[in-house]
């Protein structure tokens, strides 16, 4: 097997950068995992060592209200000596980084995003290379700086990407099993399950004579997914002494929001402010506004299955109850996908200018409302709502790009041409 110089150099120049942030400047990813814009409180790596401490001292995590995340981080990290903590963890989360990134190249090869099975670009020989797509991921600083601060999300994402991966590769079941194990870590991942399997039917049912009916494909997929989910409970359940004491403090932090802790999300505020009598009412609100998307969007968007995953992540990364800047380079890792469509963008300047805006002033003004006492939450929400809206303009403009995309297809004649929406 030939090996690829440039993507060795490729990986090669983003593990030495990240090792040598990581060794150079060791107070650096201290520093950022006490960031509120990477680390939550269901991602914390902070709060993951704390957890740590407990279970090796054979104390349920779980106790101090403290550790909300999945309990098979515990025996993983538990494995590590103390004496090389820091640098094993340092090394696994720049392994964990390039893996990502060889997920994000081998969708990249696979040119599922231009041309499948009911969908042909117009625009499909204009695509970027897949090493400059990884390198898009590998080079984002949201990148760099989540892998130097250490959040569980970190494995989220790198099992998202390898289930798209495993998809577009017409492996449906390591598909459900790799999709599982990331709803198992964050819980809302599951809500790519639809997608997901339009994506892994269509790039089977592309091949050979004999093609499998969606239905019985979707059941099939269902329970895959269905049981690789109870595998982990199961697995969860015997590590923690037989106590189903961890589904509260893990997924019922997502579904019922207890910790308040700032984040770049639009939940924490609002229910601060929010009186108790209508905090159940809301929290069904803001969980059937982030479910409600899935359906209208397989729906809309059958023939790209691909891109349905990809504007569905873009919305967690607003929409979800506990966000960070981790979610947000997910999916900026999969947009270079569609850079055959940027052309058909029309605000992409104000929306890259509203992130830059809102990633420079948001430590700011964090640092008055906390540390200088200058400021208030007003003053970090309101930078988390231009941060939200960035990102808002970026994934309406995509959805505008791929919709205007495929109906010059079915209109060539308006083709070039301006179109408004009304």
């Amino acid at each position: 097997m030939a090996i690829d110089r440039r993507k060795v150099l490729l990986y090669a120049s983003a593990a030495a950068l990240r090792f040598l942030l990581f060794t150079a400047f060791p107070r650096l990813p201290n520093l950022l995992t006490g960031r509120a814009e990477i680390s939550t409180p269901v991602t914390s790596f902070k709060r993951l060592q704390e957890g740590l401490f407990l279970y090796t001292h054979n104390v349920s995590p779980y106790d101090g209200g403290v550790f909300y995340q999945a309990p098979l981080f515990l025996p993983l990290f538990a494995l590590i000596p103390p004496s090389i903590f820091s640098l094993a963890t340092a090394i696994l989360y720049i392994l964990t980084d390039l893996l990502c990134a060889e997920f994000i190249v081998q969708i990249a090869d696979s040119g599922v995003a231009r041309v499948n099975r009911l969908f042909s670009s117009p625009r499909k020989d204009n695509h970027w290379d897949s090493l400059a797509v990884g390198a898009a991921f590998l080079f984002n600083p949201f990148t760099i700086a989540t892998c130097l601060a250490r959040p569980t999300s970190v494995f989220s994402n790198c099992a998202i990407l390898f289930a798209i991966a495993s998809a577009v590769d017409r492996k449906p079941s390591q598909s459900m099993l790799a999709l599982a194990l990331a709803a198992y870590l964050s819980l809302y991942p599951a809500l790519l399950l639809p997608p997901l399997i339009l994506l892994g039917y269509d790039q089977v049912a592309g091949q050979g004579d004999s093609k499998p009916k969606l239905p019985e494909q979707s059941l099939k997929l269902g329970s895959i997914f269905s049981g690789s989910f109870a595998w982990f409970l199961t697995m969860s359940y015997m590590l923690t002494g037989q106590s189903w004491e961890f589904l509260r403090s893990t997924y019922g932090v997502h579904l019922l929001l207890p910790d308040l802790t700032p984040n770049v999300g639009l939940w924490w505020y609002f229910f601060i402010e929010m009186f108790d009598s209508f905090r159940k009412f809301f929290l069904g609100v803001f969980w059937l506004h982030l479910v409600g998307y899935v359906g209208g969007l397989c729906f809309r968007l059958r023939k790209q299955p691909l891109f349905v995953l990809t504007t569905i992540i873009g919305i967690f990364a607003i929409f979800q109850p506990y966000p960070s800047i981790a979610d947000a380079s997910l999916y900026f890792a999969l947009l270079p996908l569609y850079n055959h469509v940027f052309p058909l963008m029309r605000y992409t300047f104000f929306a890259m200018a509203t992130i830059l805006y809102a990633t420079l002033l948001g430590p700011a003004f964090y640092y008055l409302w906390i540390y200088a006492g200058s400021g208030n939450a007003n003053f970090f929400y309101a930078i988390t709502l231009v941060w939200s809206l960035g990102l808002s303009i970026i994934v309406g403009e995509c959805l505008f790009a791929v919709l205007r995309d495929e109906w010059e297809i079915e209109r060539p004649e308006m083709k070039g041409k301006e179109v408004r929406r009304i």
